[in-house]
């Protein structure tokens, strides 16, 4: 069977059947201004190999990686340390070219590997039951929210100002048309208000959403926010931060029903956003909602320990509208990356890592606020990242910084106006002491050469 193109008289038949007046007519939905004119689409000539490559690294030598840099960014992507090994070993062809593992009997690796994911990430959220995994944290709590929906069959959800704009945004998406309405929650001073909280919760409230540490880099009141769900027969979600917890409690002991967050600082790189990784944790009375598929631990006929998919409610497995979820992939090798790490460092590395976080933050503040460099926005607790208060033009300090080598932060006026002078400073387990003051210095001169 050949292929054979389509006469004139073939488009226009087909054109008539649809009551379209040209080709042009079936793209009318996109406006004008989105639309590549053809004239845009005009190649150049090809080239030999050798000025290929040359053209291909001018353009690579554009880019600025974190790793080039002296990088305080966060706002919910994170430059920690990526031990050799988590490459190395995910890497591996066995776990590079995997994908999903249909057919337990030639899968073992990965789904062993993916059940080690799931017992330590459940263990780290201090939680019953973990899957394996999630797009990335912002769709993990779009999942949550619908899953808390779907188990009260209430049609609000509750989410504070505090949680990451970006989580907000595809709550919103996920939410639209579903008959399920978000509630905004004011802050005040880097934390929810929890009056403001109080006067929302009621009997048609399906979850309250907590953020461990907030956008801010605060820490929020989060057994209290889910005592006052619980209060109210709504369950309480919350979406925290991997690495912090080495240090602080986690999810599970504070109440939390589902437990969600984002991956990437467990061992994978910026990567200029993706791919990401969405953990999912929640009570084990809650296992056959879950979004997603978890891996589970079983005998064979021989009695050799054996690995299969246990469930698997997506809709692509034979569950049609009776799925919990239409997400239609995982993040198994992000996910394998994260369990390596998570192997490597162990309880006591996580916890130095940690701790590391915390003490770099505070003293970077504390450098900052001597030298009458900056001052905190808010009184609030942090861990690792602070929300700062800067003299002069935020997006033109981090600009100059910039030509310094100096990834500055985030500029808060771009999610909040109100915080326009506000800069979101992240110091990670990579910061020195020296790094620290070259930053101050730096920032002291106006953002000039460091």
């Amino acid at each position: 069977m050949r292929y054979v193109p389509h006469t004139e008289a073939d488009v226009q038949a087909m054109l008539e059947a649809i009551g379209l007046p040209s080709p042009d007519a079936l793209f009318d939905a996109i406006p004008e201004t989105l639309r590549l004119p053809p004239e845009a689409l005009t190649l150049e000539p090809g080239a030999d190999e050798m000025s290929l490559r040359r053209r291909m690294q001018a353009l690579a030598d554009r880019n600025h990686p974190a790793a080039d840099r002296l990088c305080l960014l966060g706002a919910g992507i994170y430059d920690h340390y990526i031990p050799a090994a988590v490459p190395f070993l995910a890497g591996r062809s066995e776990f590079a070219t995997s994908y999903t593992p249909y057919q337990p009997e030639m899968s073992q690796g990965l789904l062993q590997g993916l059940y080690e994911y799931q017992s330590m990430t459940a263990a780290l959220y201090g939680m019953e039951v973990s899957n394996a995994s999630m797009y990335d944290g912002a769709t993990a709590l779009a999942e949550a929210v619908l899953m808390a929906a779907d188990i009260t069959r209430r049609p609000a959800v509750i989410v504070s100002q505090t949680l990451s704009p970006r989580y907000r945004a595809v709550l919103r998406t996920y939410l639209a048309g579903t008959g399920v309405r978000l509630e905004i929650v004011p802050y005040r001073d880097g934390a929810t208000d929890m009056a403001a909280l109080a006067s929302l919760v009621t009997d048609e409230t399906a979850c309250v959403v907590s953020a461990w540490p907030n956008f801010f880099g605060c820490l929020e009141p989060v057994a209290e926010q889910g005592a006052l769900a619980h209060a109210a027969g709504a369950l309480s979600v919350v979406a925290a931060l991997p690495v912090p917890l080495g240090l602080l409690q986690p999810p599970g002991g504070m109440g939390a029903d589902i437990a969600v967050g984002e991956g990437q600082g467990l061992g994978l790189p910026m990567s200029y956003g993706g791919p990401l990784l969405g953990l999912f944790c929640c009570r084990r009375e809650y296992l056959r909602k879950i979004p997603g598929r978890i891996v589970g631990a079983s005998v064979d006929r021989d009695g050799k320990r054996a690995y299969t998919l246990t469930l698997q409610t997506r809709e692509q497995h034979i569950k049609r509208e009776r799925a919990t979820s239409n997400i239609c992939t995982s993040q198994a090798l992000c996910a394998i990356g994260a369990a390596i790490y998570l192997g490597l460092m162990g309880p006591d590395g996580l916890r130095q890592a940690a701790t590391l976080c915390l003490q770099g933050s505070h003293a970077l503040l504390n450098r900052l606020v001597e030298a009458g460099i900056a001052e905190p926005y808010f009184t609030a607790p942090f861990f690792h990242e602070v929300a700062l208060r800067v003299r002069g033009d935020v997006e033109a300090l981090c600009r100059r910084m910039a030509e310094s080598g100096i990834a500055a932060g985030y500029p808060l006026g771009r999610d909040y106006p109100e915080l326009a002078d506000g800069l979101l400073v992240c110091v990670t387990e990579k910061r020195t002491l020296r790094d620290i003051e070259v930053y101050a210095r730096c920032m002291a001169e106006g953002g000039g050469d460091a």
